[in-house]
This record gives structure tokens, sequence and C-alpha cells, in this order.
């Protein structure tokens, strides 16, 4: 082959690949003629991701363990807590919020930590309920963790959960 030949095949290909990406080149996108309302777009039992306001009681609970508590260079903390808000075992003081909202605090900070939550059961008895679960770290308060669960439609639901919180 020659190398003009090359060099026209290689400029083709490349205009052919920048019309398909750019949408030309014969490739039509249907456009919708109505904007969806906004409840088609998110289910309204999501609501809102915000957090409660933390409580005077809470904040207490969570200045009171910190300074409880020495500096710690790396530790794994494990909770499990029930759906009524109770701790099963493990480390933390639980504190439930409202329907699904839950605030875990610690004896130490974690703002660098890594959190990992799952819906569970504190017994060993059957799977736990189908449902979804998020973790945070908890608005203006260093030493806590915020979860929150709900059905897998999306409602709040009480659920309990398995919580992990490692610093390195």
């Amino acid at each position: 082959m020659s190398t003009s030949f090359r060099r026209k095949v290689a400029a083709v290909t490349f205009a052919v690949l920048g019309l398909s990406l750019a949408g030309g080149g014969g490739i039509a996108i249907a456009q919708p003629q109505a904007l969806a309302p906004q409840e088609a777009v998110q289910p309204a039992a999501r609501g809102t991701n915000a957090q409660p306001p933390v409580t005077a009681e809470s904040a207490r609970k969570a200045k009171a363990a910190l300074k409880a508590n020495s500096t710690l260079i790396a530790t794994t903390s494990i909770v499990v807590v029930n759906s009524n808000g109770t701790k099963a075992r493990g480390v933390g003081t639980v504190i439930k919020y409202g329907v699904g909202q839950y605030e875990v605090q610690f004896g130490h900070n974690v703002l660098a930590g890594t959190f990992v939550a799952t819906i569970g059961r504190a017994d060993a008895c059957c799977i736990p309920p189908a449902g979804e679960i998020s973790v945070a770290p908890r608005l203006s308060t260093p030493n806590a963790v915020f979860v929150q669960t709900r059905t897998s439609a999306g409602s709040p639901t009480d659920l309990g959960f398995h919580l992990v919180v490692h610093l390195s």
C-alpha cells in the first residue's frame, strides 16, 4: 500500500469516528417532547439526604466520649445495631433520631476513617430483610457516623445493621 493511501484511510477513519461521537454522520437521537415530572425522575419517598440537626444531648455525649479516650494510632471499630436503635454488641453509643436514622458515636475522632455498613441482624438466625443503607460522617460531630436505612423502594424504615469504622 502506498503511504498516501494509508494516510487517507486514517483520515477517513478518524472523521467517521469523530462524526459518530459528535452525533453526526446520519445518527439520529430522539429527544423527549416534554420534560418528565420531578416525581418520575426521583421517587418522592427518598426525600432529602440531609441529616437531622445535632441535639444538645448528642453533642454532650460526643464531647464526653472524646475526653474519655486516649489517642489511637490505628483501629477498627465494629458495632451491631438492632432496628430499634439499641446496640447489640460492639463499641460505641447509638442514638436513634427518627425512622431509619441513627448516629453511632465512638471515643475517638473518625473523620479520616473508612465507613462500611450493611443491613444485618444481631442474631445468627435468618437472612436480614432487603433494603438500603447509607453511611456518612456525622455533621458537627467528629467522633460519630450517621447511618440511614431504607426499604428497597427508598422509604425510610428501621433496619438493623452492622457498621465497621477503620482508621489507619
